[in-house]
């Protein structure tokens, strides 16, 4: 048997057995134990995960990112997923770290000649444009875990409130408008809230804090059940470039009321413990919307406004 072909029946041996010896290898393989131990070196330095287990016992582990079997894609599902990873660039940050540019840098290596150059011709052609907003992958990593490992995290969220230690049990992670937010119940209230990651100042696994099985039931499809929380209806006004810019929100878009005239309303339920967030959401339309109520977002924007007129110096009423 070529070396060659020895490594790869070798790689997908160890991929099934996780743990191993040398001994066990060099016996299924028929070669000596030296031989082994070199090409499981040679495996290492390009980038198998395998790593030795020193004293009694030891032997050979693979870490928990286990290289997959190969896959076949036709051309067009090749151009798809590249396409796909590409956009996944244009957020400041992504839980898997660093990990799709090298995914992507490995798919790429291994497409034919002509199909690297078809991918080329889309550089900058075709995009899924999204803000960049400030973020952790560091955090978002953390997070992930917490729900790939069905374990609490404890976080330090910032709100207006001041910066709180929090024990949650996440739900899941997803972006919207270049944030990311994460579902998760908390455990120290009892309640469901939604933490954006860039308010999370720390998080760490925590693997002491006692889960509840009921969470795990619940994805982002599937939805807790707000309405044990104290809710407040947010209406606001829209002009027609304000319904342009709504009608695409999932929570507002389907709530809109249009006019002849291309203007319109949108009243929605929304956790009372949010309004802050809301009105904020509002504030970037500028004049293309007017929020109508309830009274607590209304002042909020005022005091935004006479905040605004101090640091400019304005001196006329608004």
């Amino acid at each position: 048997m070529q070396k060659s072909q020895r490594l790869i029946q070798l790689l997908m041996r160890i991929n099934a057995m996780q743990s191993f010896t040398a001994r066990e290898l060099a016996d299924e393989f028929g070669l000596s134990v030296r031989t082994i131990t070199r090409d499981l070196q040679e495996l290492s330095e390009i980038g198998v995960p395998v790593y030795s287990v020193q004293g009694r016992g030891g032997g050979y582990r693979l870490l928990r990112d286990r290289v997959l079997p190969p896959i076949a894609f036709t051309e067009n599902e090749a151009l798809a997923l590249f396409v796909a990873c590409r956009s996944l660039e244009r957020l400041e940050a992504l839980p898997f770290g660093e990990t799709a540019g090298t995914a992507l840098r490995k798919f790429y290596h291994y497409m034919p000649k002509d199909v690297r150059q078809r991918i080329d011709r889309l550089e900058n052609r075709v995009a899924v444009w999204s803000p960049r907003r400030p973020a952790s992958s560091e955090c978002l990593r953390t997070l992930l875990q917490a729900v790939l490992s069905r374990c609490a995290a404890t976080i330090e969220y910032r709100s207006l409130g001041g910066t709180r230690e929090r024990d949650i049990q996440p739900i899941g992670l997803y972006a919207s408008d270049g944030y990311w937010y994460c579902p998760a119940y908390c455990l120290n209230n009892g309640q469901y809230r939604l933490y954006r990651a860039d308010r999370i100042v720390s998080v760490r696994l925590n693997e002491s804090v006692p889960c509840r099985e009921e969470v795990w039931r619940l994805d982002l499809e599937n939805p807790p059940d707000s309405s044990g929380e104290e809710q407040a209806t947010f209406k606001v006004e829209l002009t027609p470039n304000g319904v342009r810019e709504l009608e695409s929100d999932e929570r507002f878009g389907p709530a809109i009321e249009r006019r002849e005239d291309g203007s319109g309303t949108a009243s929605v339920r929304v956790p009372a413990a949010n309004l802050i967030f809301y009105a904020d959401w509002m504030w970037r339309l500028g004049e293309d919307a007017r929020i109508a109520e309830p009274p607590e977002a209304i002042d909020y924007i005022r005091g935004k406004l006479e905040s605004m007129k101090r640091r400019y110096g304005w001196s006329e009423g608004i």
